[in-house]
């Protein structure tokens, strides 16, 4: 089921069938240096956090992380959506791409369009932002979206503090 559609871009909920890209998008360096090792090398263990992560907040919240696919041919390229996660007071939006789709601007299009919907059918006033000090490449996109940095902040359960940035909705 396509939820978004930009001029190169679907936007969709995962399936059960997406999980060998689960499995190689989580264990790119980029992921596993900037996200952290989620312990996902195996289909199973890839449909195990599609489950309790993506398909559990589709229905709880209405939304979750997605999957990113080319117009062209369908092929998925990354992940994006928006999260609500316990530890932060407000919903965050999360992405992720194939290192070989980096640097093409599909991650501005995408989380642009994923913004827009969080404010217009979720009826979200701020949508917040977290990443590693050391990712330029997510900073500056946080940046381009507008998001400003709000503070530098350590998660409960984690050991390296991320940065926090937020936007808020235009009236």
């Amino acid at each position: 089921m396509i939820k978004l559609e930009t001029p190169r871009l679907f936007i969709r909920h995962f399936l059960e069938s997406d999980a060998e890209f689960v499995v190689s998008i989580c264990n790119t360096p980029g992921w596993l240096k900037f996200i952290g090792d989620r312990y996902i090398h195996t289909n199973r263990d890839a449909v195990s956090y599609l489950q309790k992560g993506p398909f559990m907040s589709y229905s709880k919240f209405g939304y979750g992380l997605s999957g990113v696919e080319l117009k062209s041919s369908r092929k998925l390229i990354g992940m994006c959506g928006l999260i609500k996660r316990d530890v932060l007071e407000h919903t965050d939006i999360g992405f992720a791409f194939l290192p070989e789709f980096g640097g093409s601007g599909y991650a501005l299009e995408a989380a642009k369009a994923i913004l827009q919907e969080g404010f217009s059918t979720h009826g979200l006033n701020r949508i917040d932002a977290i990443t590693d000090p050391e990712n330029e490449r997510s900073i500056s996109l946080l940046e381009k979206l507008g998001m400003r940095l709000e503070k530098q902040m350590l998660i409960p359960g984690d050991q390296k503090e991320v940065l926090l940035f937020s936007l808020e909705k235009k009236s």
